[in-house]
């Protein structure tokens, strides 16, 4: 395991997470911290003392997390920012632990919830989702250990790999792709603070700083969200080095352009896109070296049942969450619904389609999948986020951020290039320009960023209204 401060042999791993486990008093564990070997070595801990362990999101609002510590009924906090902690503990520093060389400190919160005891419940994994609120989401060790194992066996993973984490390792999806698997597999694992690796705050990217992480640690595997690769990829078309050492680039956590993955694929970049849900324990489905088609989000993982019901939606059976956090349990005997739509192939490979929720019915009783127009939008060079609008609309309208230095004459252009592939009924007929880009920190963007329709929706209302008004 490596680090900022050293690298740590699995020996010295082993009695790094021997010594935490002694000041693990508690049922109930949150983690607020940085990358690094700490928050792997403290993840670790709280499974072997078999204690409720919640990853905690650095990028989530000090309301998002103290609704989290509360609903959970945390104990004790793990954070290697005590300045944060000490505003959720009501007191005092926290005492001060030293993991794998790194100052981090260990608050007692009380608890305003009386839970119950999460009876074999290793992760309460939080996702803001569409609401402000987050969800709390029980998973077992079992079903995690399940995602990890099928994971490692189809993206061949071998004890020559390394990983480099380029997003949260609160993010589950980074949790088990780049620290679990590679345990399994005996490989190596890099983990480094945010800012190291050129990601600032929840969305912001320094494209030269990542570049030169990948070129000084060689990592064999990394996952990406989408707005990622398409900055690596512009970046190779400019002429910047990627590792050659690179075998395993996955994308995920919202729909990637099909010509994006065509660019990645005449640069020689090895990307295979996938599916999951933090109630599937994350990965569902994924193209692999064996068996990989562009534009699909890849075959089902083994230990999964997935049908399609009549509407389209997806529905899995298997190896899913125990529940919501203060729902009743899950009833594993029946089918689940994901939200998500999308279809089988004659080959078995998953292809996505929009979200159940998010398609709305024009004016003239079309159905719209608002993702597949957004993913022809974000590969045009002139926009950089794009939602669309038209629910009970006689057309469409796009709220549209665009990149720096992106032209009226150049945006025009890309709107009509796109239209030029849709239907008349999906088309973007005027387009308004965002008062500043979508993220977390306004509330705009979920954390594996996907729009947060609703709010994006009410921010722009009156000047969405008054363009409808003037075409009347």
């Amino acid at each position: 395991m490596h680090g900022a401060a050293g690298s740590l042999s699995f020996a010295d791993t082993v009695a790094e997470v021997d010594a935490l486990v002694s000041h693990l008093s508690g049922r109930c564990v949150g983690l607020l911290m940085d990358n690094g070997p700490a928050w792997a070595i403290a993840d670790l801990a709280t499974i072997q003392c078999g204690v409720t362990c919640v990853p905690l999101p650095p990028f989530f609002s000090s309301a998002q997390i103290e609704h989290s510590l509360q609903d959970a009924g945390v104990d004790l906090l793990l954070t290697d920012d005590p300045a944060r902690g000490a505003l959720f503990c009501g007191r005092g520093q926290g005492a001060m632990l030293e993991i794998a060389r790194q100052p981090v400190y260990l608050f007692s919160l009380p608890r305003s919830l009386d839970r119950p005891a999460q009876s074999g419940i290793a992760k309460i994994t939080y996702t803001s989702g569409t609401t402000g609120a987050p969800k709390g989401v029980c998973l077992s060790l079992a079903a995690m250990e399940q995602v990890a194992h099928s994971l490692a066996a189809v993206t061949e993973v071998n004890e020559r790999d390394r990983s480099l984490s380029l997003l949260p390792l609160s993010t589950l999806l980074e949790n088990i792709g780049s620290l679990y698997i590679q345990l399994l597999a005996g490989g190596e694992c890099t983990f480094l603070p945010m800012h190291q690796l050129g990601l600032q705050g929840a969305s912001g990217l320094d494209l030269p700083t990542l570049l030169s992480a990948l070129r000084q640690q060689q990592p064999a595997s990394i996952i990406l969200v989408p707005q990622m690769l398409q900055a690596m990829v512009e970046a190779a078309e400019r002429g910047a080095v990627l590792p050659d050492t690179l075998r395993f680039v996955a994308v995920g956590g919202a729909p990637v352009a099909k010509k994006l993955l065509r660019r990645a694929e005449q640069l020689g970049m090895p990307v295979y896109e996938g599916y999951g849900l933090s109630e599937a324990a994350s990965v569902v489905a994924v193209n692999r070296p064996a068996g990989r088609r562009v534009g699909s989000v890849g075959s089902v993982l083994p230990h999964l049942q997935l049908k399609i019901a009549e509407d389209g939606e997806i529905l899995l059976k298997g190896n899913l969450f125990r529940g919501y956090l203060g729902d009743s349990p899950l009833n594993r005997s029946s089918w689940w619904p994901t939200g998500d739509l999308g279809y089988l192939d004659e080959a078995g490979f998953l292809h996505l389609t929009g979200r159940k929720k998010n398609i709305f019915i024009t004016a003239f009783g079309r159905n719209v999948a608002p993702e597949w127009v957004e993913r022809e939008l974000l590969i045009q060079p002139a926009i950089a986020q794009a939602v669309l609008i038209g629910e009970a609309r006689p057309f469409n309208t796009a709220i549209i951020v665009p990149r720096p230095k992106s032209s009226g004459a150049g945006l025009a252009k890309a709107i009509f290039q796109v239209n030029k592939g849709l239907p008349d009924y999906a088309r973007i007929s005027r387009y308004l320009i965002a008062d500043e880009p979508f993220h977390i920190e306004n509330g705009q963007l979920t954390g594996t960023g996907r729009p947060r329709r609703s709010v994006i929706a009410a921010r722009y209302a009156n000047a969405i209204n008054q363009i409808y008004k003037e075409s009347a």
